[in-house]
């Protein structure tokens, strides 16, 4: 068996060893959380900025549509009272 300064010789030596191991796993894993935290960020900011610009080109493609549906209405419209007033002064 060991004897008691042996086995403080040990565990210093030990633990000397294990507290730099320690810190050096702690810091790798605060670098590879933080990178981790950052793309996860950058992904969702460019996922949120995609989609709100498909958004805005979806509702500005469905606004022309609607105007230009609006206008062609409004044509058929016209052309409908312009004939129908015509006839009324035809008959005339």
């Amino acid at each position: 068996m060991l004897n008691r300064r042996a086995k403080i010789a040990w565990l210093s030596v030990l633990f000397g060893c294990l507290v730099p191991a320690c810190a050096n796993v702690k810091e790798t894993g605060r670098t590879v959380g933080h990178t981790t935290r950052d793309v996860t960020k950058e992904i969702g900011h460019t996922t949120r900025d995609v989609t709100k610009e498909i958004g805005h080109g979806a509702r500005d493609v469905t606004r022309e549509i609607g105007h230009g549906t609006r206008d062609a209405a409004k044509t058929v419209g016209q052309g409908v009272k312009d004939a129908a007033k015509s006839a009324t002064d035809d008959e005339k």
